[in-house]
């Protein structure tokens, strides 16, 4: 184990230095040492990494949501308002009516899978775009519009309202039926992860005010709580809609509005925690990425994904209508809304798992949108906020 986890860190990180070098994101060089070191080419992954691969790259997500949360001011965000809602929900419902529209005619799947396949890709991927919208963040790129805190905002609740349309549609392939409490649980467990986590966050507010402890011992009472949280979703979702990923971020919300100063110091603590676990994170997604299937795929299913995009692009658009932003923040945050990785990594092989007959090609084209819009996205983003957003940095 202890081998498999130097090979990570070190050749990841190699390659992310490599990429760089060449004008690339560093997380496609992560991506390809996982692919490279996984088991379906090498092999030099143990199986014991493996299998608690889900947990680790869990463990990252948290890592960068917290530190998304206790950058995030909520007067930013308030400044936002509609748009803000809206990216929540409606660019992952075009391009599941996209993938809906276009899959049947272009691999001749059945409805009914192509809204599996839909609700698998449609989530984009909070471990890519969050870093991104930081970094624009800390150089004060959007900061007038807001606009980093508006794809921030979108991105954590888009993987929860896709996911809870995904455990729909697989529900109706298994012969079940879907019930109109299986879509009131959406914005249910929205709001108790944001309640949860606006109060707990207020309550680590009063005791990091009170008892005096190292930023270190703060850091691990976060992490400590975060992952918790997530086993509670885990285990009494079904019962209590709890958004737990969301309650994680809101924490980090409500420490930085309570006490900004401690926020700002740890923020920088968990910065420097997301270097490893930037690297395990998607050296684990490459790791899952089995290229006989993207062979299989054919020219099809990359068309396909990239259409389902443009329908994401349009529903990014429909929300900023009557907003404030200019036409090139616009285009920018169709741009920074497409790349996608955890998501699909996590569910892309569910539906074969369960043993649907769609199984084989929904993870083919979740595989295939991890390779093409993960690196493309996060390049896209680095090429284009420079131009199309203002600095507004004081």
């Amino acid at each position: 184990m202890l081998l498999s986890i130097a090979l990570m860190l070190l050749v990841g990180m190699l390659a992310g230095w490599i990429c760089k070098k060449f004008h690339l994101p560093s997380l496609f060089g992560m991506i390809l040492t996982g692919v490279l070191l996984g088991p379906h080419v090498l092999n030099y992954i143990d199986g014991s990494i493996l299998d608690i691969s889900a947990d680790l790259r869990r463990i990252a997500l948290i890592i960068i949501l917290t530190r998304a949360g206790l950058s995030l001011d909520i007067n930013d965000l308030k400044k936002v308002g509609r748009p803000a809602v809206l990216m929540c929900f409606v660019p992952a419902c075009l391009e599941m009516i996209g993938m809906v529209m276009l899959a049947p005619r272009l691999l001749g799947i059945s409805v009914l899978d192509a809204a599996i396949m839909g609700a698998v890709v449609a989530a984009v991927s909070p471990a890519v775009i969050v870093p991104k919208m930081l970094k624009l963040m800390e150089e004060g790129y959007g900061k007038e519009q807001s606009i980093p805190q508006l794809i921030l905002a979108g991105a954590s609740v888009d993987d929860v309202f896709v996911i809870v349309m995904f455990s729909a549609f697989t529900g109706l392939a298994q012969g079940g039926s879907v019930s109109a409490m299986s879509f009131v649980k959406i914005p249910v467990s929205i709001v108790v992860g944001i309640v949860i986590g606006l109060l707990m966050g207020i309550m680590l507010a009063e005791y990091f005010r009170k008892v005096h402890i190292r930023d270190t011992a703060k850091v691990i009472i976060l992490l400590g709580i975060s992952f918790i949280m997530v086993t509670v979703e885990d285990q009494y979702g079904k019962i209590i809609p709890f958004a737990s990923l969301i309650a994680v971020m809101c924490v980090g919300i409500s420490l930085q509005q309570k006490r900004q100063v401690v926020a700002k110091r740890l923020s920088l603590k968990f910065n420097k925690l997301w270097v490893a676990a930037e690297v395990i994170l998607f050296v684990l997604v490459g790791a899952t990425v089995d290229l006989k299937y993207v062979k299989s795929a054919g020219i099809a299913a990359v068309v396909l994904i990239f259409g389902a995009l443009v329908f994401r692009m349009v529903g990014v658009l429909i929300c900023m209508i009557r907003s404030r932003l200019s036409i090139k923040e616009r285009v920018f945050c169709m741009i920074a809304y497409t790349p996608k990785a955890t998501v699909q990594a996590a569910i892309g092989g569910v539906p074969l798992a369960m043993g649907l007959g769609c199984g084989n090609i929904v993870l083919t084209v979740a595989v295939l949108a991890i390779l093409s819009t993960a690196p493309l996205g996060a390049f896209a983003i680095d090429c284009t906020y420079k131009r199309l957003l203002k600095c507004n940095m004081k």
